[in-house]
């Protein structure tokens, strides 16, 4: 498939904006791993190739397993998750497909019961953030495969 624009170079402002969000986040005081989990199932579910990679990718260099990664799809059934990942990807499908019912009650419910109210608002903001960066990578076909995370040398080899 081949890349449509490149939208770093058509918007740089905008790019630098979203970026500054993203360090926000990184900075918010929500674990690196669970971020990471909530930025891959979204990217999952919007079919965006070029973060699938990279989230996929910064997951093995934290450490993370690759069999837990393989079941991401099937989170509701792997008992390697724990209760606050479990509620940060039910939150997180919730509101990245908002056409299928909206957020319910019942996963605000399990969302809260692991999250403070600040720790909630951030982790909608990232979700909201990924869906930004999944639509943008989908609609102008960035192309996967190059990214290469920043600690990969220390864990594992990309």
């Amino acid at each position: 498939m081949k890349e449509r624009m490149n939208y770093v170079k058509a918007a740089p402002e905008v790019y630098k904006a979203m970026l500054g969000v993203h360090q926000q986040l990184e900075q918010s005081g929500l674990d690196k791993r669970l971020l990471d989990l909530v930025y891959l199932r979204a990217s999952q579910i919007s079919r965006c190739a070029f973060c699938i990679d990279m989230h996929w990718k910064d997951l093995r260099a934290l450490g993370v397993p690759e069999q837990d990664l393989y079941m991401l799809n099937a989170w509701h059934e792997w008992p390697a998750f724990t209760a606050r990942e479990r509620a940060a990807l039910q939150w997180t499908e919730s509101v990245t497909l908002l056409t299928e019912g909206f957020v319910p009650d019942t996963v605000y419910d399990a969302a809260r019961a692991e999250f403070s109210e600040a720790e909630l608002a951030r982790l909608t903001m990232a979700v909201a953030a990924i869906n930004g960066w999944n639509r943008l990578s989908v609609a102008f076909r960035r192309t996967a495969g190059a990214y290469k995370p920043a600690s990969a040398t220390a864990h594992v080899s990309a």
